[in-house]
């Protein structure tokens, strides 16, 4: 008989002399001292983690927890809200500590929900920023600084409209502790722009980078080459986890991330020789708005308001 053998034999034997219910306690025993040793803890680690003692990483199933990567940003207030008609997206940014906000693409149908909201959250608006000069729709930051007091708007200053503040790669725009940083990304317009939260957690890309899409060409200074360029330098070089948030969506989607955008975007993820013939050859009518849009934003919302 083996050494191991005589030893099971040798243990059947103690047991079987061994009332039953101090053969009962001593198992008891024996597993609550088990479950607390190391030993136990390493096995319970390989029974759910098969592979790591061969070196060999354990499958993990990805997350695509976006509300709760948002809070991942402390002290950060965030809120993002749709205008139907244009369907536009603006984004609110408030620092919880010291309330002081930045708005992001307001429009001006929303301005009354706008400011309620504001309100009702007790934040002080210091920035209305706008990622572009629009033409789908009017921005509301001309009419929002004759209601708020000390509230600035701001805008590229490549994109030839007027505002209090006029920004440029690598400006930031503080509120409280956070910030925005900017990452100029033209081809849509030439005064199109990135905001992307100090900890890159976030970026806002305007009309630059959709969901899935990206900004037309085909217009106010639109060139498919300096897009395709600024999406490839200026965001897929985020780190992959990296949420965008876009000014439009048509699809009812809300949120990508970089990693995606880089993987799947149907655009984008050709070459640029294609990219260009794709957006040469989209054929789209022209927004039903841009006569009266572009001239008003150029005047930070104020044209015949």
């Amino acid at each position: 008989m083996t050494p191991m053998g005589a030893a099971v034999g040798t243990a059947s034997a103690i047991n079987c002399r061994v009332k039953p219910c101090h053969r009962a306690l001593a198992v008891s025993l024996r597993l609550r001292t088990n479950t607390d040793s190391p030993s136990y803890a390493a096995a319970q680690s390989r029974r759910f983690s098969p592979g790591l003692s061969s070196g060999v990483e354990p499958l993990r199933v990805a997350s695509r927890s976006y509300s709760s990567r948002t809070a991942m940003t402390e002290g950060l207030l965030f809120r993002q809200l749709l205008e139907l008609e244009s369907k536009t997206y603006t984004y609110l940014l408030a620092d919880t500590a010291t309330k002081e906000a930045v708005l992001i693409d307001p429009v001006l149908e929303t301005i009354d929900r706008d400011l309620k909201l504001i309100g009702e959250l007790g934040l002080n608006l210091k920035v209305a920023v706008n990622t572009h000069c629009h033409a789908d729709h009017i921005t509301s930051t001309g009419l929002m600084k004759k209601r708020l007091v000390g509230l600035k708007s701001a805008i590229s200053k490549y994109s030839g409209a007027s505002a209090d503040i006029l920004l440029s790669e690598g400006d930031k725009i503080p509120f409280g502790k956070h910030c925005l940083t900017v990452r100029d990304t033209p081809g849509h317009t030439d005064g199109c722009m990135t905001l992307v939260m100090e900890d890159q957690s976030m970026a806002f890309t305007g009309d630059t980078l959709l969901i899935r899409g990206c900004g037309r060409t085909d217009f106010q200074q639109g060139c498919a080459k300096r897009l395709y360029h600024s999406v490839h330098q200026k965001i897929f070089t985020l780190p992959d986890q990296c949420l965008i948030y876009p000014a439009h969506d048509y699809l009812g989607q809300t949120v990508s991330t970089v990693g995606e955008e880089r993987k799947f975007n149907p655009r984008l993820t050709k070459s640029i020789e294609q990219f260009v013939d794709i957006m040469n050859n989209l054929n789209l009518p022209k927004p039903a708005k841009i006569d009266i849009s572009v001239p008003a934003n150029l005047v930070c919302g104020l044209h015949e308001v």
